[in-house]
């Protein structure tokens, strides 16, 4: 048997253990970062092998890789599940053995050894090296599911039984607990896990997969043997994979013999450290309905969730607003919420919870200025939420009813509440959630905000069969391969065979006309979607018939090959010749934004400090995207030395170097890389005023051609080079000058008039807001915009008062009548309805119901207001409003006492005699 078991952050306890290292372990990986923010929809992992090694398993691996190479790997690995498919967040604290961090050690083979050597090596390290009791331990299996045609895996019962294993501790489960899949489509299969009954002594069998504390699993070995397709069927695999887990918190448990993961020397010092900064009693362990006020909750989610922020914080993780950084957010403002609330500890006291933090998981990095930063913004959101909260509740007639969705949504959206987080304020009223609703919102939201998928990626079955059939890999050296002439770039067409074309389904020799498909050809001049610049545009010609165009509309790589997908203008085949010519102005402006991304890394750690981090990067043709670490919001002055440093560059004019190096060589040049990066060996090189290296046989000449370049925002830049950045900060500055030129030259006589400016004003605002221009100059044009509004904002109010004062007028006319209808000359809804409330309020018996005759729209306006619990209650005002906007042919809403409402009409008297009418009848019944 060959194992290695190696763990990074051990216990006290667990590191007087011998580690056990046997030969013939060709790998050992390291630990990849906790959360994966590159090439996986779940942001939070279970397994993170999964997804440091999902090339492997996807086929997609480059050939050139290192990884490729790998057949059986082993390492001890940094994991955070919370988020995605498999989600731990809201178990912990509420059990004693659910976290969102914990350490794993894992076991891959990739087409080596299968079920029989997993289980073997596992039921071997856990008896004979830890020693522990087999009469105390359960295996399960999968015990097939008829709906999926899928048969129990007999196979690993089998294994067991021959490896020893009682026929009454092999159990056999489903789906649910023993088929293991990555997400909703891809590599997939039956699992076996290992569970330990902390009790012992007796007949646990019943209690395996039950949510019991006391018998739990601790191994899980998973055997990779189907494909999951986007339509739910399985495919088997053409090469079979193991991947194995066991998590060191719960092995520590039963190594120091504790009835609890929060009474080992992994949480111990954490919760000593908890009480004193706390108001509350010491720990107790109490879970359920004995944790009443759930204290002892609160202390395992604060010593879980500054274990989880500790280690992500530390592997450059911050919390944010999208993907990783949005789940470690969410964890932090659940840690603080159970701090500040239940625990009654002063702000700052979950940062400072990290030196302990540090002791028992060491060689972390300084990140408690991280957490207080972001609790003193959150700590703000949440006495804003809990107040928006409590008046909901109040104003619900069912006070243990459904909670809003749309008030659920907004606390996530607007003040960042982690939606378990709402739940679990919620249920500490005795309250739930219009859980429908809400997930009907957070669907519509994930649509909005997800682009189309493609349908023509190959999937693992598609590469191996390109593999068998022996089609090379596709040569796309020619994609560098342009020059300079007359300073002018000149990229040259490209002629290529068609090896394969793929359907979305599966090969294929010829597709007909106006189908869809990937091609696969032996060689391309274009640049696929990689290393965050989008993919190069154009078209193909076919020898024989060069007037018939195949537009290229994406290219992306995979496993070695490049696909083009084309709809085809007429047939295609396999052999046939074709001719490839690029979109070089497209080209060409994403070369120009990928050069400035990196001058732009190179500007912002000139004017801020070594400590900035790039987070990633896009690239298109309209503008680039750059994404960076930074403690607080660059200053006006920070961003005008960043944009002058990148202009220098820009005018000094100086060559840009690029060569192809191996990956190895490349580390060893000193310059500025993407954090945690994956680069491709061999990587290309690109350097602005220094050649690559002495050893470089080929230097090419590229002269500079930014023009301009603009800052567009903070943390997240976006950018624009050449003519563009120019003659977008001109045009809104130039909006904005004529704006104040006209409210500076006369003040708006009429009210329709002031009302077209402030929504001009509104507009002009959101142009400022939106549009790419420097950030320097956005924050200038924004302080002159909100001065442009409080003048619109008063000339408005002081036209709206002016037009109120007919109160005094109508009053005379009517007398103390106890109906009042009539009609007022305005244009605003908002001038109807506030005469309509000064005349309730003079009148305060009166049911009050005027009319106006919009000039520019032609519409009436419509409002009245109908006083509560007089002697006209069996009138309405909601009821009011709707018959006599209907009358008019448009609508109304509102309530009982205030309504309001538009139609249309030319006899506004008719209208006013048609409304009285209608409330005298009301009145009368």
């Amino acid at each position: 048997m060959y194992f290695i078991v190696v763990f990074c952050f051990c216990s006290v306890f667990f590191v007087e253990l011998p580690i056990v290292v046997l030969q013939d372990w060709p790998h050992a990986s390291s630990s990849s970062p906790e959360i994966e923010t590159r090439s996986w929809v779940l942001v939070a992992k279970w397994y993170v092998f999964v997804f440091q090694f999902k090339p492997i398993l996807l086929g997609t691996v480059d050939p050139r890789s290192p990884m490729a190479s790998y057949r059986r790997v082993a390492n001890s690995q940094k994991c955070v599940r919370a988020g995605g498919k498999h989600n731990d967040l809201d178990d912990v604290g509420r059990d004693v053995y659910h976290h969102t961090f914990f350490e794993m050690m894992g076991s891959w083979s990739f087409g080596d050894y299968f079920k029989e050597e997993a289980c073997q090596m596992a039921w071997s390290l856990l008896t004979e090296h830890y020693g522990l009791p087999v009469d105390r331990l359960y295996v399960s299996y999968f015990g097939g599911d008829a709906a999926f045609g899928l048969p129990p895996d007999d196979e690993t019962r089998q294994i067991w039984l021959e490896i020893g294993v009682q026929a009454n501790r092999i159990l056999p489960f489903g789906l649910k607990e023993n088929f293991w899949e990555m997400g909703d489509s891809g590599p997939c299969g039956p699992c076996t896990e290992i569970h330990y009954d902390h009790v012992g002594g007796r007949d646990g069998a019943a209690l395996v997969n039950n949510d019991t504390p006391d018998l739990v699993e601790i191994w899980n070995l998973v055997f990779m043997q189907y494909n999951r397709e986007l339509d739910g069927s399985l495919r088997p695999l053409p090469q079979c994979s193991v991947d194995t887990g066991m998590g060191l918190e719960r092995l520590v448990r039963i190594l120091q013999n504790k009835t609890s993961n929060y009474d080992t020397d992994l949480f111990t010092p954490l919760l000593d450290h908890i009480h004193q900064v706390s108001c509350v009693d010491i720990y107790g362990g109490r879970k359920g309905s004995s944790d009443q006020e759930k204290v002892d909750m609160a202390y395992r989610v604060v010593a879980d969730h500054i274990r989880t922020l500790s280690v992500c914080i530390a592997d450059g993780i911050h919390p944010g607003m999208s993907g990783a950084e949005l789940v470690l957010r969410r964890i932090l403002r659940r840690a603080l919420r159970f701090c500040v609330e239940v625990l009654q500890a002063p702000q700052g006291s979950l940062a400072g919870l990290v030196p302990t933090v540090t002791h028992i998981l060491p060689a972390f990095f300084q990140i408690m200025d991280v957490i207080n930063e972001n609790e003193a913004q959150f700590l703000s959101s949440l006495q804003q939420g809990s107040r928006l909260i409590h008046r909901t509740l109040n104003r619900m007639e069912n006070k243990h009813g459904l909670f809003p969705a749309s008030v659920a949504w907004s606390l996530h959206r607007d003040l960042g509440f982690p939606l378990d987080l709402v739940d679990l304020v919620l249920e500490e009223r005795g309250v739930r959630v219009d859980r429908e609703e809400l997930d009907r919102l957070i669907s519509e939201n994930h649509k909005s905000q997800s682009g189309p998928q493609s349908q023509l990626s190959l999937d693992i079955l598609s590469l191996s069969e390109l593999q068998r059939l022996g089609v090379p890999h596709t040569n796309d050296s020619l994609k560098y391969q342009y020059s300079l002439d007359r300073d002018r770039y000149v990229f040259p067409a490209c002629c290529a065979v068609i090896l394969a074309l793929y359907d979305g389904h599966s090969l294929r020799s010829e597709v007909s006309e106006g189908q869809r498909c990937a091609v696969i050809l032996d060689r391309t001049c274009f640049y696929a979607e990689q290393g965050g610049q989008s993919h190069d545009q154009g078209y193909f010609t076919r020898n024989g018939s060069k007037d018939v165009v195949y537009p290229v509309d994406a290219v992306e790589q995979v496993g070695g090959y490049v696909v083009h997908h084309v709809t085809t203008s007429e047939c295609l085949k396999t052999g046939d010749q074709v001719e490839l010519h690029l979109d070089q102005v497209n080209r060409l402006s994403c070369m120009v934004k990928h050069t400035a991304t990196h001058v732009l890394n190179f500007a912002l750690r000139k004017v801020l400090g070594p400590s900035i981090q790039q987070r990633g990067s896009h690239v298109s043709a309209e503008r680039l995207r750059f994404d960076f670490t930074t403690k607080v919001s660059l200053s006006v002055s920070q961003l005008q030395q960043v944009e002058s440093c990148v202009m220098d560059v820009i005018s000094a004019n100086q060559r840009v170097y690029s060569e192809e190096l191996p990956l190895l060589s490349a580390k060893t040049i000193s310059g500025l890389r993407t954090v945690d990066e994956v680069y491709p060996d061999p990587v290309r090189v690109v350097s602005v005023g220094i050649p690559v290296s002495e050893l470089l046989n080929d230097q090419t000449d590229k002269q500079t051609s930014y023009s301009m370049f603009s800052l567009c925002g903070i943390s997240r830049i976006v950018a624009v080079t050449g003519r563009d950045a120019r003659e977008l900060g001109q045009a809104v500055a130039q909006d904005v000058d004529s704006l104040s030129a006209r409210l500076a030259g006369s003040t708006p006589s009429s009210l329709v008039s002031a009302h077209c400016l402030a929504k001009e004003v509104g507009i002009l605002s959101d142009a400022v807001d939106n549009t790419p221009i420097p950030q320097w100059q956005r924050r200038d044009l924004q302080n002159q915009l909100k001065v442009l509004q409080r003048t619109t904002n008063t000339t408005v109010r002081k036209l709206e008062v002016r037009e109120v004062r007919l109160t005094e007028a109508l009053l005379q006319k009517h007398g103390k009548k106890d109906i009042l209808v009539d009609s007022v000359d305005t244009d605003s809804l908002s001038v109807v309805m506030k005469t309509v409330n000064q005349l309730s309020t003079a009148a305060p018996n009166a049911v009050v119901m005027l009319l106006a005759h919009q000039v520019h729209s032609g519409k009436v306006l419509c409002a009245c207001q109908v006083p509560k619990g007089s002697a006209s209650s069996s009138l309405l005002a909601s009821d009011w409003a709707v018959a006599v906007c209907q009358h008019l042919g448009g609508g109304a809403g509102g309530n009982a006492v205030v309504a309001q409402g538009t139609g249309s009409s030319d006899n506004i008297i008719e209208v006013l005699r048609w409304a009285e009418q209608f409330a005298v009848q009301k009145i009368q019944r």
